[in-house]
Protein backbone atom coordinates (compact mmCIF):
# COMPACT_ATOMS: atom_id res chain seq x y z
CA UNK A 1 0.00 0.00 0.00
CA UNK A 2 2.72 2.65 0.98
CA UNK A 3 3.92 4.90 3.69
CA UNK A 4 1.42 7.27 5.24
CA UNK A 5 3.08 10.90 5.58
CA UNK A 6 1.13 13.57 7.52
CA UNK A 7 2.54 16.70 5.82
CA UNK A 8 0.86 19.44 7.50
CA UNK A 9 1.08 19.24 11.39
CA UNK A 10 0.85 22.03 14.27
CA UNK A 11 3.15 21.73 17.51
CA UNK A 12 1.82 24.42 20.56
CA UNK A 13 6.03 25.04 20.74
CA UNK A 14 5.78 27.01 17.52
CA UNK A 15 2.22 27.92 16.63
CA UNK A 16 0.29 29.83 18.95
CA UNK A 17 -3.14 27.78 17.51
CA UNK A 18 -1.70 24.52 18.42
CA UNK A 19 -2.56 22.66 21.92
CA UNK A 20 -0.68 19.92 21.52
CA UNK A 21 3.69 19.24 22.13
CA UNK A 22 5.87 18.38 19.59
CA UNK A 23 6.80 14.97 21.22
CA UNK A 24 2.87 14.22 22.15
CA UNK A 25 2.14 13.13 18.51
CA UNK A 26 4.20 10.22 17.79
CA UNK A 27 1.95 7.62 19.44
CA UNK A 28 -1.30 9.64 18.04
CA UNK A 29 -0.21 9.35 14.68
CA UNK A 30 1.34 5.61 14.79
CA UNK A 31 -2.50 4.68 15.80
CA UNK A 32 -3.57 6.28 13.03
CA UNK A 33 -1.44 3.97 10.50
CA UNK A 34 0.79 7.11 9.22
CA UNK A 35 4.55 5.86 8.62
CA UNK A 36 5.97 9.70 10.12
CA UNK A 37 5.39 13.21 9.81
CA UNK A 38 6.25 16.43 8.99
CA UNK A 39 6.16 19.76 11.17
CA UNK A 40 4.81 22.64 9.36
CA UNK A 41 4.63 25.11 12.14
CA UNK A 42 3.26 28.81 11.23
CA UNK A 43 6.22 30.63 10.74
CA UNK A 44 6.89 34.31 11.84
CA UNK A 45 4.74 35.96 9.13
CA UNK A 46 1.41 33.89 10.54
CA UNK A 47 0.42 32.76 13.93
CA UNK A 48 3.42 31.82 15.25
CA UNK A 49 4.36 31.17 19.23
CA UNK A 50 8.25 32.82 19.37
CA UNK A 51 8.50 36.45 20.57
CA UNK A 52 9.35 38.33 17.29
CA UNK A 53 11.06 40.67 18.81
CA UNK A 54 14.20 37.77 19.38
CA UNK A 55 17.11 38.11 17.19
CA UNK A 56 17.35 35.95 14.71
CA UNK A 57 19.26 33.44 15.63
CA UNK A 58 16.93 32.80 18.84
CA UNK A 59 13.71 32.93 16.84
CA UNK A 60 15.14 30.04 14.59
CA UNK A 61 16.06 27.95 17.62
CA UNK A 62 12.24 28.28 19.31
CA UNK A 63 10.44 28.14 16.21
CA UNK A 64 12.07 24.51 15.35
CA UNK A 65 11.35 23.61 18.65
CA UNK A 66 8.52 21.80 18.23
CA UNK A 67 10.45 19.54 15.34
CA UNK A 68 12.95 18.59 17.41
CA UNK A 69 11.19 17.91 20.42
CA UNK A 70 9.36 15.16 17.95
CA UNK A 71 12.58 13.87 16.93
CA UNK A 72 13.72 12.88 19.95
CA UNK A 73 11.01 11.25 21.12
CA UNK A 74 10.29 9.07 18.13
CA UNK A 75 13.40 7.73 18.30
CA UNK A 76 12.99 4.08 18.56
CA UNK A 77 9.63 4.28 17.32
CA UNK A 78 10.05 3.68 13.67
CA UNK A 79 8.55 7.01 12.84
CA UNK A 80 10.19 9.29 10.82
CA UNK A 81 9.93 13.02 11.70
CA UNK A 82 10.98 15.51 9.62
CA UNK A 83 10.83 19.61 9.64
CA UNK A 84 9.19 21.98 7.18
CA UNK A 85 7.52 25.18 6.97
CA UNK A 86 3.63 27.24 6.53
CA UNK A 87 4.35 30.79 5.76
CA UNK A 88 1.79 33.38 5.64
CA UNK A 89 1.68 35.98 3.24
CA UNK A 90 -1.49 37.69 3.05
CA UNK A 91 -3.84 35.15 4.76
CA UNK A 92 -2.76 32.55 2.12
CA UNK A 93 -0.01 30.25 3.20
CA UNK A 94 2.35 28.04 1.64
CA UNK A 95 3.76 24.84 3.11
CA UNK A 96 7.64 24.67 2.49
CA UNK A 97 9.56 21.42 2.42
CA UNK A 98 13.31 20.35 1.40
CA UNK A 99 14.65 23.28 3.85
CA UNK A 100 16.47 23.42 6.96
CA UNK A 101 17.64 25.15 10.02
CA UNK A 102 20.90 26.39 8.17
CA UNK A 103 18.32 27.91 5.32
CA UNK A 104 16.42 29.94 8.02
CA UNK A 105 19.63 31.03 9.41
CA UNK A 106 21.05 32.25 6.13
CA UNK A 107 17.91 34.27 5.46
CA UNK A 108 16.72 36.79 7.74
CA UNK A 109 15.47 38.68 5.88
CA UNK A 110 13.14 36.23 4.38
CA UNK A 111 10.27 38.10 6.05
CA UNK A 112 10.26 41.10 3.85
CA UNK A 113 10.48 39.35 0.52
CA UNK A 114 7.85 39.25 -2.13
CA UNK A 115 6.43 36.56 -3.32
CA UNK A 116 8.65 36.15 -6.22
CA UNK A 117 11.65 36.59 -3.80
CA UNK A 118 10.17 34.07 -1.30
CA UNK A 119 9.93 32.14 -3.64
CA UNK A 120 13.22 31.89 -5.43
CA UNK A 121 14.85 32.15 -2.34
CA UNK A 122 13.12 28.68 -1.29
CA UNK A 123 13.81 27.21 -4.49
CA UNK A 124 17.81 27.82 -4.02
CA UNK A 125 17.82 26.39 -0.79
CA UNK A 126 16.88 23.11 -2.44
CA UNK A 127 13.28 23.23 -1.25
CA UNK A 128 9.67 23.51 -3.14
CA UNK A 129 6.26 25.96 -2.19
CA UNK A 130 3.09 24.04 -1.74
CA UNK A 131 -0.51 26.30 -1.17
CA UNK A 132 -2.20 25.50 1.46
CA UNK A 133 -5.67 24.56 1.86
CA UNK A 134 -6.18 27.33 -1.54
CA UNK A 135 -10.13 27.91 -1.48
CA UNK A 136 -10.16 27.62 2.64
CA UNK A 137 -12.97 30.67 3.39
CA UNK A 138 -12.94 31.11 7.57
CA UNK A 139 -14.42 34.45 9.00
CA UNK A 140 -10.95 36.01 9.70
CA UNK A 141 -10.33 36.25 6.56
CA UNK A 142 -11.45 38.65 3.74
CA UNK A 143 -10.83 36.87 0.49
CA UNK A 144 -9.05 33.78 -1.32
CA UNK A 145 -6.02 34.43 -2.92
CA UNK A 146 -4.54 32.81 -5.61
CA UNK A 147 -0.96 33.20 -7.22
CA UNK A 148 0.00 29.94 -9.59
CA UNK A 149 3.33 31.73 -10.58
CA UNK A 150 5.09 30.65 -7.14
CA UNK A 151 3.19 27.54 -6.74
CA UNK A 152 4.83 24.16 -7.05
CA UNK A 153 1.73 22.12 -5.73
CA UNK A 154 -1.40 22.74 -4.45
CA UNK A 155 -2.67 20.55 -1.02
CA UNK A 156 -5.70 19.30 -2.40
CA UNK A 157 -6.35 17.87 0.20
CA UNK A 158 -6.79 19.38 3.90
CA UNK A 159 -9.05 17.74 6.81
CA UNK A 160 -9.46 21.04 8.55
CA UNK A 161 -11.76 22.21 5.54
CA UNK A 162 -15.06 20.93 3.73
CA UNK A 163 -15.78 18.50 1.05
CA UNK A 164 -16.32 21.70 -1.64
CA UNK A 165 -13.74 23.32 -0.16
CA UNK A 166 -10.96 20.20 -1.04
CA UNK A 167 -12.85 19.93 -4.54
CA UNK A 168 -12.45 23.20 -5.54
CA UNK A 169 -8.65 23.04 -4.44
CA UNK A 170 -8.33 19.69 -6.96
CA UNK A 171 -10.22 21.49 -9.61
CA UNK A 172 -7.41 24.12 -9.53
CA UNK A 173 -4.85 22.11 -9.12
CA UNK A 174 -5.83 20.09 -11.87
CA UNK A 175 -5.81 23.35 -13.74
CA UNK A 176 -2.86 24.17 -12.99
CA UNK A 177 -1.07 20.64 -13.57
CA UNK A 178 1.16 20.51 -10.45
CA UNK A 179 1.55 17.51 -7.86
CA UNK A 180 -1.45 17.63 -5.22
CA UNK A 181 -0.62 16.16 -1.55
CA UNK A 182 -3.03 15.74 1.20
CA UNK A 183 -2.52 17.12 4.99
CA UNK A 184 -4.71 17.39 8.76
CA UNK A 185 -3.35 20.94 9.23
CA UNK A 186 -3.50 19.12 13.24
CA UNK A 187 -3.09 21.74 15.77
CA UNK A 188 -4.75 19.02 18.56
CA UNK A 189 -5.77 15.33 18.94
CA UNK A 190 -8.95 14.32 17.30
CA UNK A 191 -11.32 11.70 16.33
CA UNK A 192 -12.59 13.39 12.73
CA UNK A 193 -10.75 12.91 9.49
CA UNK A 194 -6.85 13.28 8.99
CA UNK A 195 -5.36 13.57 5.94
CA UNK A 196 -1.96 12.68 4.40
CA UNK A 197 0.46 11.48 1.54
CA UNK A 198 0.83 8.35 0.55
CA UNK A 199 4.21 7.52 -0.49
CA UNK A 200 5.99 4.28 -2.16
CA UNK A 201 8.93 4.22 -0.24
CA UNK A 202 10.16 5.41 3.21
CA UNK A 203 11.55 8.95 3.73
CA UNK A 204 14.42 10.23 5.54
CA UNK A 205 13.42 14.37 5.29
CA UNK A 206 11.35 16.73 3.83
CA UNK A 207 13.93 16.84 0.51
CA UNK A 208 12.68 13.17 -0.02
CA UNK A 209 9.12 14.09 0.51
CA UNK A 210 9.65 16.84 -2.04
CA UNK A 211 11.62 14.60 -4.40
CA UNK A 212 8.85 11.89 -4.33
CA UNK A 213 5.94 14.22 -4.63
CA UNK A 214 7.59 16.42 -7.46
CA UNK A 215 7.68 12.92 -9.39
CA UNK A 216 4.35 12.35 -9.07
CA UNK A 217 4.88 9.86 -6.77
CA UNK A 218 2.53 11.03 -4.06
CA UNK A 219 -1.20 9.98 -3.36
CA UNK A 220 -3.24 12.14 -1.26
CA UNK A 221 -4.81 10.54 1.00
CA UNK A 222 -7.75 10.84 3.85
CA UNK A 223 -7.74 8.74 6.89
CA UNK A 224 -11.37 8.09 8.47
CA UNK A 225 -12.68 6.02 11.13
CA UNK A 226 -9.87 3.55 10.38
CA UNK A 227 -10.12 3.54 6.91
CA UNK A 228 -7.32 4.58 5.11
CA UNK A 229 -8.46 5.95 1.09
CA UNK A 230 -6.78 7.50 -1.66
CA UNK A 231 -8.68 11.09 -2.27
CA UNK A 232 -9.01 9.97 -5.95
CA UNK A 233 -11.27 7.41 -4.70
CA UNK A 234 -13.44 9.96 -3.12
CA UNK A 235 -15.93 11.54 -5.69
CA UNK A 236 -17.40 14.23 -2.90
CA UNK A 237 -13.77 15.39 -2.95
CA UNK A 238 -13.20 15.83 -6.50
CA UNK A 239 -16.58 18.07 -8.13
CA UNK A 240 -17.25 20.98 -6.63
CA UNK A 241 -21.33 21.52 -5.98
CA UNK A 242 -20.76 25.22 -5.95
CA UNK A 243 -17.71 27.61 -6.22
CA UNK A 244 -16.09 30.11 -3.21
CA UNK A 245 -18.82 32.25 -1.49
CA UNK A 246 -15.36 34.83 -0.86
CA UNK A 247 -13.77 37.07 -3.07
CA UNK A 248 -11.01 35.13 -5.16
CA UNK A 249 -7.68 37.21 -6.21
CA UNK A 250 -5.97 35.49 -8.93
CA UNK A 251 -2.70 37.18 -9.05
CA UNK A 252 -2.18 36.08 -12.65
CA UNK A 253 -5.27 38.09 -13.88
CA UNK A 254 -3.52 41.09 -12.35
Amino acid sequence: MGYLYETHLHTLEGSACARVAGADYIDFMKSRGFAGMIVTDHFFTGNCAVNRSLPWKEKVSLYMAGYRNALAASSGKDFDVMFGIEYNFRGDEYLLYGLDEKWLLDNPDIESLSYAGVYECVHQGGGVMFQAHPYRERGYLADIRLNPSVTDGIEIYNAENDDNMNALAYEYAKKLNVPMTGGSDIHYFRDSALGGTMLPERIDDSADFARLVMAGEGVPTRVLNGEIKSVYDIPTLLKSVHGPSMPVFDKSLH
